[in-house]
Order: C-alpha cells, then sequence, then structure tokens
C-alpha cells in the first residue's frame, strides 16, 4: 500500500525548527555535518571556477567543470539507487565523505596551467561520491524524523544549504583573495571529514536494509530493481510529475557560468584597489550570496502557507517557476552588482521553493524501500538538465553571445517547465 501524508498537522513555526534540532539527535548530527560541508564546498566552488577561469580564460572550462560535477551524477544513479536501498544508507554516506576527502586534497597539486587537466578527473570522482551521498541523505529524512517533521526538516535543509551559500559565497571570496586557494581545498577536505564523524554517531533503524539480500558486485549490472523502480514511479500519479521537477530548474546550470562571467566582467568590485583577480572574486561572492539569501527566505515563507497540504505544496511549485522566469527575466537589464544580485535573489526565492516542496512530496509519498532509487532518479534528472544548460551556456558566451543576453533568455524558457508542471496538476485533479 502507497505511504498517505497526513494532510494536518502543527503549524510551521520557529519554534517548530527549534524542537527539530534540539530533540532530534539524529538529525541533529545530520544537520551539523550538511553545516560544515556544505561550507566547505562553496569556498571551494568559488575557487575552483575562478582559478579555470583565469588558467585558461574561456567561459567553457566553468562549464565543463560544472558538467563533471553533475552528469556523472545521471549516469550512477541507477547503481547508487540500488546501492541505497540495499545497504546502510549512512554507511554508504560516511564512505562518501571519506572518499571526498582524498579527492579534495589532491586539487592542491594543481598549481599551474599545465597541471589543470587534473581537476576534472578528481571533479569527476568527487561528483561520483556525491551521487551516492546526496539521495542517501534525502532518503533517511523520513527514517529519523516524524511525519509531521518532514516538512520542517527538508525546509531548515533548504534554509542551511542557502546560509551556508552566502556564507560560503561572501566569506570564501575573501578567504582565497587574502589567504590562497590552498587555504581553502584544505579547509574542504577538512569538512568532509568533519561530516563523516558525525554522521558516523547517528543511531537509526533503517528498515529497508534489515530486509535487503546482500549485495554483490553482480548485482549491480542487474537492472531488474532499476526496472522495478521505474514502474513504481510510472504508476504513481503524484510521483511522476514530482520526479521531473527539480529538472525544471533550467536556470541552475546556466547560473554558475552566468555568475561567474559576470562577476568577473561586469561586475568586478574595485575595492581599495584590489587585483582584478580579487575584484572578480568578490564580484561574484556577492552575486552567488543574493541567491543564497533568496534560497534562504522562498521555503521560510512559503512552507507555513503550504503545511502539509498536497494541492499547495503543488501549487508553491507552479509559483515558484514563474518567480524564477521573473528574476532571470530582469537580470539581464541590471547595471550594478547589487541590483543584479537582488535579482538572483528573487529568482532563487522561487527556485528553493521548488526543491524542498518536490523532496517533501517524493518523500511524504514513496515507501521505504524504493526511496533510495526515487531520490537517484530526482536527482539525476536535475543533475542531466544542469549539464545541459551550463554546457550551452558556456558554449553561447564564448561564441560571443553577452551574459545578459543568456540571463534574459534563461527567465523565458523557465516559463516552459511552469506550463507543464501546470498541465500535470490540472490532469492530477481530473482524474
Amino acid at each position: 500500500m502507497e505511504p498517505q501524508p497526513e494532510h494536518a498537522g502543527p503549524s510551521i513555526s520557529l519554534a517548530s525548527y527549534s524542537s527539530l534540532i534540539g530533540g532530534n539527535r539524529n538529525f541533529r548530527r545530520l544537520w551539523l555535518a550538511q553545516i560544515v560541508s556544505e561550507i566547505g564546498d562553496w569556498f571551494y566552488t568559488l575557487s575552483i571556477y575562478t582559478l579555470l577561469l583565469q588558467l585558461t580564460g574561456h567561459a567553457s572550462s566553468v562549464a565543463l567543470a560544472l558538467v563533471l560535477q553533475v552528469l556523472p551524477q545521471t549516469m550512477v544513479g541507477p547503481a547508487a539507487g540500488v546501492i541505497n536501498d540495499r545497504l546502510r544508507r549512512k554507511h554508504v554516506m560516511i564512505a562518501a565523505d571519506l572518499v571526498r576527502f582524498g579527492v579534495v586534497l589532491a586539487m592542491l597539486l594543481v598549481r599551474s596551467r599545465s597541471m589543470v587537466w587534473l581537476v576534472y578527473p578528481l571533479l569527476l570522482a568527487e561528483t561520483f561520491m556525491a551521487a551516492f551521498f546526496e539521495p542517501a541523505r534525502s532518503a533517511v529524512i523520513p527514517n529519523i524524523a516524524a511525519k509531521g517533521e518532514v516538512l520542517i526538516a527538508n525546509t531548515l535543509s533548504s534554509a542551511t544549504w542557502s546560509v551556508n551559500l552566502l556564507i560560503g559565497a561572501s566569506v570564501g571570496g575573501v578567504v582565497a583573495a587574502f589567504f590562497g586557494r590552498d587555504a581553502v581545498f584544505i579547509l574542504n577536505a577538512l569538512s568532509f571529514l568533519a561530516s563523516a564523524v558525525l554522521i558516523g554517531g547517528m543511531r537509526f533503524v533503517e528498515p529497508h536494509a534489515q530486509s535487503a539480500a546482500p549485495l554483490h558486485p553482480r548485482d549491480l549490472a542487474d537492472f531488474a530493481p532499476v526496472l522495478e523502480g521505474i514502474r513504481y514511479v510510472r504508476n504513481h500519479r503524484t510521483l511522476l510529475p514530482t520526479v521531473f521537477a527539480k529538472a525544471g530548474e533550467l536556470m541552475i546550470g546556466p547560473s554558475w557560468v552566468i555568475f561567474t562571467v559576470m562577476g568577473a566582467h561586469e561586475f568586478a568590485v574595485h575595492w581599495h584597489n584590489a587585483d582584478p583577480a580579487r575584484g572578480s572574486m568578490l564580484g561574484m561572492s556577492i552575486l552567488l550570496g543574493g541567491r543564497g539569501l533568496g534560497a534562504l527566505v522562498g521555503p521560510l515563507f512559503s512552507a507555513p502557507w503550504a503545511g502539509r497540504s498536497d494541492r499547495r505544496l503543488q501549487l508553491g511549485i507552479l509559483f515558484g517557476y514563474l518567480i524564477v522566469a521573473v528574476g532571470y527575466g530582469t537580470l539581464g537589464s541590471c547595471r550594478t552588482v547589487w541590483m543584479a544580485s537582488a535579482c538572483a535573489m528573487l529568482a532563487h526565492m522561487g527556485g528553493s521553493t521548488v526543491w524542498v516542496f518536490s523532496t517533501t512530496l517524493l518523500q511524504l509519498h514513496t515507501e521505504d524501500r524504493f526511496r533510495g532509487r526515487v531520490f537517484s532518479a530526482d536527482l539525476g534528472f536535475s543533475m542531466l538538465t544542469i549539464a545541459v544548460g551550463a554546457y550551452l551556456c558556456g558554449r553561447l558566451l564564448d561564441a560571443g553571445v553577452a551574459a545578459r543576453t543568456i540571463a534574459t533568455g534563461t527567465g523565458l524558457i523557465m516559463l516552459l517547465p511552469a506550463a507543464l508542471w501546470a498541465f500535470a496538476m490540472r490532469s492530477r485533479k481530473e482524474t
């Protein structure tokens, strides 16, 4: 029998978040792990992208880096889903963190243009680990939180992601500019080690692992569990459109390339005679800071309105797409870094709402034994559109298309997923 979400529940307030953190030890450790690792990630991402742009001079190098950070998650998704549905997800997360600790330390070897090639296989290895970690983290939320706490947990996780982006992007640019990239790489590596320690202290039951048969290497080549997962999603009228909702955030891939290029060429901060490289990093930091602030504010305002109503969660996704369209549609006309940052904030208020609400709908409607496969598919589809968007954006920029034009076009394209989601909502209502 499919799990049925409860529609009545306590209102979401500041006390709800405080109670979840203070009263739920497992979630608290998972939340702290998220904080330390994500702040390190944002420090690191900023350094990687500006390093590539400076050493190669091509926007496509940044786009390729982003593709390698996301596209492999689509390819490895089926295997990651099967593993997360057969093994303890806690152990999967710890293993992924330990491997990423070593991978990020190896970035210290990139010292010159002749060593740039090493960035790409290292990013690829890190991405493979993220493909196992992220579905596991999403899948364990219903195991460690009560049904009435699922939306609260997701909203808090999203708000934390946004604060981490705000801190990591804003402070990370300063740290990299004044202390060097090596310091950033070391901090990020240590953050993965701290995350593994925190997750190792979690204690919770994982029913799917207790009833699953032992996993053998040959099982990774067996597509029967993958096909079983596809049939499960296809036959569920709520899961089928929702598993594609994050893939509809077509602005995510282009945003990284656009913000990097705009920060370097149009909104570089000329502060206290800072050299061009540092001014570019500070400009990009301000744009990413606006994005992080928007992603923080969006779900905090929309979650109390949605509560645990399926209909409102679905409407929130539709409104989120439309807000993204407005934000990016106006970004191309901004003349100052602060106006551009405000547009990024508006757009990602909508984008984070789509992310949180679609995650919540999947968690409330998916059985535990399928959760790993469902969230691997959810992540895989999303990473595919991010990779394609980043690649196309990089090629267009190198072909001479203005970043402002691409930003405006991205806003217009966001009307397509909005229309498709509205059609899916209408179809569900009619059935």
